[in-house]
């Protein structure tokens, strides 16, 4: 506006014009410098009034920043420098902004580069160098291998460790001097004595019962014999084992000690009472899983408390026996221990010794049920009774100690390796994994990898490596680290040192005393391994200037707690697979964690997969892309760039695991336009704040990968899981809703059905409620922690009796306190119409769709996705009004004006049609207002092109050496001819047609029935866009002219038809070679090529 007025203002000389030009253009200088800056930021604004609209602007093109990365897997050794630089050039062209290294060692066949190898480091700092050349940023992965944190620089003194304790029992009222067991341990830790328990040792072998089993074996009564390590083993899918002594035997604990057969079983213990078996207690085991990564103790005992049972006779009823070898007939034990003294129940479960068997432990995993009391209080430790000894134990391992009068049990404790090695890692990069509780040996593991690559590199040179990648946690748990003790104390309160015993199994104090220390050690390590770990990582990484990119849970073995996990990182990712329901936790654990800690990407690993090599393209990828959008996701790493070290190999290197986004893949270079639509998705997604109405808190028990939605959230809502720290210092109250620091809210806060909370948290909850939240959930009775037990349970009650009031989720299911509400037992549809809040957005029952929302100051962005394979025409009501909807499409980048829709009380109506597996944004923005028309056109066909087409094909690729004429469409894979029905690569189809007249006012498209499986398209010379997915048309107005047209189209198929084709021929006469080939001769060929009709079509939108 400026110039405007020097330009009218004839009154000034023109001296002055000169000035105030000069000075216009340093503004219009700065102003596009601002431009140019705030474009390669993350947010864009979107309230500023400029005749520049930043949201459509970044939505056409998004800005640099917005591009997503990928795994970059350099496999075996198979390293070259050629193969680097061609491998980043294919990535900048695509679009992709990150690669994140991984060496991964996965067996034959092995290249020449050895990791760790000058020549390994040298070829790391080349991709470093050529990364920045590029503009394609670079990751590296915190250790060889993906999973997690290790290799050969990590001494055992440094590894994950555990506890291993050796005992024995001594008389006291004399001076002991004996040298204790050394119980294999590595480290010691500590020396501790106890009065004997009554009983302490009373067992039923020791009245040498008779044992009959079905099916028979022979050696039955070693089953209980005391001896732990002679196996039975039976062949049978249903086992039983009787045991029949003389006189009446009071058992009160029943432990098994598993064979080491991986096995898991439904267990039934029963006993003989009123002339018949009767059953006392059914129970799972499970030791199917030996791997060190889901506990360190493979096959400690199971342990199950019984209550008090008297009899003569006991029976074990094993059925629905599981195998890990898959012998489902194959099962044993060395001993069946009955006792007359208690012992803890799962106590080897309870101090991570064994932990969650599968991969996805869900919420309840890690909870057990009360333990039923048993027997008397001398049949327990007294905890006055436990006494530290380990000032009394000499270095040669000799106790020279002042016994009390009495027998006591001696329990050396130490700790040994996990066992735990990073993985997949080639051997020469292969060690113990670092100790995940300790900042100063995570720092020296550090420095023995990326620190050694920081040191190599001048700053100036690294510019490109930004990330260190810790991806999802595989490693198993560990409970010791040094300054375990003064570290415990200081969290807790106690000295945990005093309560090791438990860890055998016995009892100090009480059952709920033993366990809640206990759940004190499983919080430890939890949090120990989010702060010093994660956190650990994190502040190495940033002290170097780069940042931590990490997958926030884990799937074996995981020790932490998932949202504290990644609360400690920079950025949050989540994870999912083309196939199966691997990402349907991973990606909300992610996505919550991100929200509640204020982080704005949410990243994810994505299109992993064990589909059949190079069957996957874009299409078919679409669907489970969208979907993790609709679970928070908003940044796409793509699974997985395979490293392609020789140039005379095609495909190349691949893997069983991944999509194989490389240069060696047919369609990889055509997928720019699929990386568009990612890109666009991303850039919308990544503006304002996520709309979720519902915060579930995950409670605070540990370990814990996921939360729980009980009750089960309702349709046209959403939600974020939430845990104690956060509630505790980022979430505060206003206008009714629950607020974190960035803004992000919530209309009500869900409690999961525990008994337990501990007070600091209840009286935060308090506090909430109390300025006006809503709460949902049962009333909390007692802590769950020893932390000053009993008083804090007493605080429980007292606070929660308060708040609670009345209310018991039954007779009554309400209550106010302060200016908030508390309610159980109530569904949330009937608190949300409580306290007034309409769903989000509603659609008819049992539609296939999903839906995310983001909000920005003046906008609502509605994300939509037809997860079917139909057509679908429904009519959402958004919970949004007096604003103009409209349709922005990611696959063109273009947004037009949805005139049909309805405003009724402060909620829209809007009529919405999708194509099969088609997405799109609903965007309010501006004021609503009149607008006539038709919110999906009508087509109006123009002309068919039905000459026939010329198609040339790549000879190189055994195509056919000449163009072949195509007198209709027909799919490539069902051609006479060999070269074409075989045929992989691209196909370039020529044709023309004649237009005599152009619509005017009117746009007109180009339509294909189908592509196999991507294309591009050129009219007269002039690109005009690429075809990949549902609705397969392309608006090619500004490219038509009138009269003769040239079209030609480039299509590009799988590599599927070759290999197949070259399954059917020797070897030697293959021109394809690949690592994982698993194609037949008989396999079914993939549809190829261009197949249907061509149409030119305009739309009519009134």
């Amino acid at each position: 506006m400026g110039t405007n007025r020097l330009l009218n203002n004839t009154q000034k000389t023109m001296a002055t014009k000169t000035v105030k030009i000069k000075f216009t253009i340093l503004l219009i200088g700065i102003a596009f410098t601002y431009l140019a800056f705030i474009s390669k930021k993350d947010l864009l604004p979107t309230c500023i009034e400029n005749k520049v609209d930043y949201l459509e602007q970044g939505f056409k093109v998004p800005p640099d920043s917005i591009k997503p990365w990928v795994y970059w897997y350099w496999i075996s050794g198979n390293v070259s420098k050629e193969g680097i630089t061609k491998d980043l050039e294919a990535m900048a062209k695509v679009g992709i902004g990150e690669a994140f290294i991984g060496n991964i060692g996965m067996g034959e066949p092995y290249g020449d580069v050895k990791v760790l190898s000058e020549d390994w480091w040298k070829l790391t700092e080349h991709a470093i160098r050529e990364g920045k050349r590029l503009g394609v940023d670079i990751g590296i992965f915190n250790s060889p291998g993906w999973s997690q944190s290790g290799g050969p620089w990590v001494k055992p003194t440094q590894a994950m460790r555990y506890f291993v304790n050796s005992e024995v029992t001594v008389e006291g009222g004399q001076l002991i001097n004996r040298k204790l067991g050394a119980a294999d341990s590595l480290q010691d830790v500590a020396v501790i004595a106890f009065k004997k328990p009554l009983d302490d040792d009373s067992q039923l072998a020791d009245f040498k019962p008779q044992i009959v089993t079905v099916p028979l074996v022979d050696n039955a009564a070693l089953l209980a014999d005391n001896d732990f390590e002679q196996p039975v083993i039976f062949n049978a899918k249903f086992i039983t084992i009787d045991l029949t002594v003389k006189q009446g035997f009071k058992a009160r604990s029943l432990i098994l000690h598993p064979a080491k057969i991986p096995f898991k079983a439904h267990v039934v213990f029963q006993a003989w009472k009123n002339n018949e078996y009767q059953t006392v207690k059914e129970f799972n085991y499970d030791r199917s899983n030996p791997g060190v990564t889901v506990g360190p103790i493979v096959y400690g005992p199971v342990s199950i408390s019984i209550g008090e049972v008297l009899s003569t006779k006991f029976r074990l009823i094993i059925n629905n026996i599981k195998n890990r070898n898959g012998n489902d007939t194959n099962s044993g034990f060395t001993e069946v221990v009955l006792s007359e003294s208690p012992r803890l129940a799962k106590y080897i479960e309870k101090q991570l010794g064994k932990m969650f068997q599968s991969p996805v432990p869900l919420w309840g995993e890690y909870q057990w049920t009360d333990q039923e009391k048993a027997g008397t209080s001398a049949m327990l430790i007294n905890e006055q009774s436990v006494i530290d000894v380990t000032k009394n134990m000499q270095p040669d391992g000799v106790l020279k100690w002042d016994a009390p009068v009495g027998n006591w049990v001696i329990m050396r404790f130490g700790v040994l390796p996990t066992g735990t090695k990073n993985s997949p890692a080639s051997p020469e990069a292969t060690g113990f994994e670092v100790d995940k509780m300790s900042k100063t040996h995570l720092a020296s593991h550090f420095d023995s990898y990326i620190g050694k690559l920081l040191k190599r590199m001048p700053a100036a040179d690294r510019t490109a490596f930004k990330h260190v990648v810790a991806d999802s946690y595989e490693m198993g748990s560990q409970n010791y680290t040094e300054g375990f003790a003064v570290d415990f104390n200081k969290r807790y309160g106690y000295n945990p040192l005093l309560w090791l015993p438990v860890l055998s199994g016995r009892i100090i104090g009480s059952a709920e005393q033993s366990n809640r220390f206990l759940w004190d050690l499983r919080r430890f390590v939890a949090d120990k391994v989010a702060y010093d770990y994660v956190g650990g990582l994190r502040d190495l990484s940033q002290k170097n200037g780069l940042r931590i990119w990490l997958e926030n849970y884990g799937h074996w073995g995981f020790p932490s707690e998932f949202l504290m996990y990644g609360g400690q990182s920079n950025d949050i990712a989540g994870e999912f697979w083309t196939e199966g329901s691997l990402g349907n936790i991973e990606c909300r654990a992610a996505s919550s964690a991100a929200h509640i800690y204020g982080v704005n990407r949410v990243y994810a690993e994505s299109f992993t997969s064990n589909a059949k090599a190079y069957s996957l393209y874009p299409a078919l990828l679409k669907k489970r892309g969208d979907w993790s959008f609709t679970e928070g996701i908003n940044h796409v790493l793509l699974h997985v760039y395979i490293h392609q070290p020789y140039e005379d190999r095609k495909p190349g290197m691949n893997a069983w695991y991944g999509t194989e986004f490389n240069r060696k893949n047919t369609w990889f270079e055509k997928s720019k336009i699929w990386i568009d639509y990612l890109r666009r998705n991303m850039f919308l997604l990544q503006q304002g704040k996520p709309v979720n109405d519902v915060a579930y808190f995950i409670g605070e028990d540990a370990p814990k990968m996921t939360g729980v939605r009980d009750p089960e959230l309702p349709k046209g809502y959403s939600y974020d899981y939430i845990n104690a720290e956060v509630i505790l210092n980022r979430l505060s109250v206003r206008d009714g809703k629950l607020v974190l620091p960035d803004g992000t809210s919530y209309r009500l806060l869900v409690l999961p059905a525990l008994k337990t909370m501990r007070p600091l948290v209840l009286k935060k909850i308090r506090e909430l409620v109390n300025a006006g939240a809503t709460i949902l959930g049962p009333k909390p009775s007692r802590s769950p922690s020893m932390e000053n037990y009993p008083t804090a349970d007493k605080e429980v009650l007292n606070i929660a009796n308060a708040l609670w009031k009345g209310v018991d989720g039954n007779r009554q299911k309400s209550a106010a306190y302060g200016k908030g509400w508390v309610m159980s037992g109530l569904d949330i549809q009937s608190i949300m119409n409580k306290i007034g809040v309409h769903p989000d957005v509603e659609f008819p029952k049992n539609i296939p769709i999903l839906w995310t929302h983001r909000k920005t100051a003046d906008a609502d962005i509605y994300f939509i996705t037809n997860q079917s394979d139909s057509l679908l025409s429904i009519s959402p009501i958004f919970r949004v009004a007096d604003k103009q909807p409209e349709l922005w499409d990611a696959t063109t980048g273009n947004h037009r004006d949805l005139p049909q829709y309805k405003i009724t009380a402060n909620r829209t109506t809007v009529s919405l049609q999708f194509a099969p597996a088609q997405s799109y944004f609903v965007v309010f923005r501006r004021k609503a207002s009149p607008v006539k028309g038709l919110n999906f056109p009508k087509s109006v066909l123009l002309q068919t092109i039905n000459t026939p087409y010329q198609v040339k094909f790549n000879a190189n690729n055994r195509g056919p050496a000449n163009a072949v004429t195509f007198n209709q469409l027909n799919d490539w894979s069902q051609s006479k001819d060999e070269s074409i029905r075989y045929y992989s690569g691209t196909a370039l189809y020529t044709n023309s047609f004649n237009m005599p007249t152009i619509p005017t006012q009117q746009r007109v498209f180009i339509t294909i029935d189908q592509v196999k499986d991507i294309a591009s398209v050129k009219l007269n010379g002039k690109d005009v866009g690429g075809l990949w997915t549902a609705p397969l048309e392309l608006d090619i107005t500004d490219a038509l002219v009138k009269g003769n047209n040239q079209i030609e189209i480039e299509v590009t198929n799988l590599w599927v038809n070759r290999l197949i084709g070259d399954s059917k021929i020797p070897v030697k006469e293959r021109k394809t070679w690949t690592v994982t080939d698993t194609y037949k001769p008989d396999d079914k060929l993939q549809p190829s090529g261009l197949i249907g009709e061509i149409k030119l079509i305009t739309k009519k939108y009134h």
